[in-house]
């Protein structure tokens, strides 16, 4: 498939999407809402790990106010509804591992589009920011529900109301992300952790997130019984079997994935 505002290249089990509107930031326009939901998807079908990441300075610097939007007109609860909403979907309910890549500035939806991976990686130089409120909005995108269960609720909330620049290595500390990089090594960094997830037991890291996004809901005695059928499943997978082969063997496992 040909995308104009995204690029897709899938090699050795990763599918790497690539925001391409340097010009503009990479921010979200309709057109790029729609590829990245589509190529998303499409990494699920064919990958063993998803990564985001954006082309030149910028990750993503959210919803493009210059994409043709007439404010008097402009109807944000639809565009949310039936452009973000797929998108975001699309990346949490992937059922191979996702990572976002941020190689610069993630601001507003751009943010909040980032932290729908599962594993955030950040260069150094890179910063977040939820800057809804300096233009009159609450955070959307996702990003009253990921703050929140990130960083808690104060931090979630000064983050929200002041709409501070937060360095990437602040985001680490606070638990926003994963982990910030060196700028030096962090394409490197990047793919080395892309690599070692597209190395795994792909079927183990579905049933992994599906028990981790449950415990939010869950009571023990529910969030247990969840554990035991997933664990179920797992146990009876070939990558357990070669898993515990090569802990015997010492050597490294080679997991087949789906």
């Amino acid at each position: 498939m040909y995308y104009d505002t995204i690029t897709y290249d899938l090699d050795g089990g990763i599918a790497t999407i690539t925001l391409n509107r340097p010009d503009v930031m990479n921010a979200l326009n309709t057109q790029m809402r729609a590829e990245i939901t589509e190529a998303v998807q499409r990494g699920g079908r064919e990958a063993r790990v998803v990564v985001l990441t954006g082309n030149g300075r910028a990750f993503c610097s959210g919803q493009d106010l210059g994409d043709g939007a007439n404010i008097n007109t402009l109807d944000l609860e639809r565009t949310l509804r039936d452009e973000y909403v797929p998108m975001l979907r699309a990346i949490f309910d992937c059922p191979v591992p996702t990572i976002c890549a941020v190689n610069g500035p993630a601001a507003g939806a751009g943010a909040n589009l980032a932290l729908a991976a599962d594993v955030v990686i950040a260069t150094e130089s890179a910063y977040f920011v939820q800057a809804f409120t300096r233009i009159g909005l609450i955070p959307d995108a996702g990003g009253t529900w990921f703050l929140p269960r990130q960083i808690g609720l104060a931090k979630a909330m000064g983050a929200s109301l002041f709409a501070e620049k937060i360095p990437a290595r602040q985001a680490s500390d606070m638990g926003m992300i994963w982990e910030a990089v060196a700028d030096a090594e962090f394409a490197d960094h990047w793919k080395a952790r892309a690599t070692h997830l597209a190395n795994g037991p792909t079927e183990a890291y579905g049933h992994l997130k599906t028990a981790l996004f449950a415990s939010f809901d869950n009571d023990l005695e529910s969030q247990l019984a969840l554990e035991a059928k997933l664990q179920g499943h797992c146990g009876k997978t070939r990558d357990f079997k070669e898993g515990v082969m090569a802990f015997a063997e010492k050597r490294p496992a080679s997991f087949e994935g789906r």
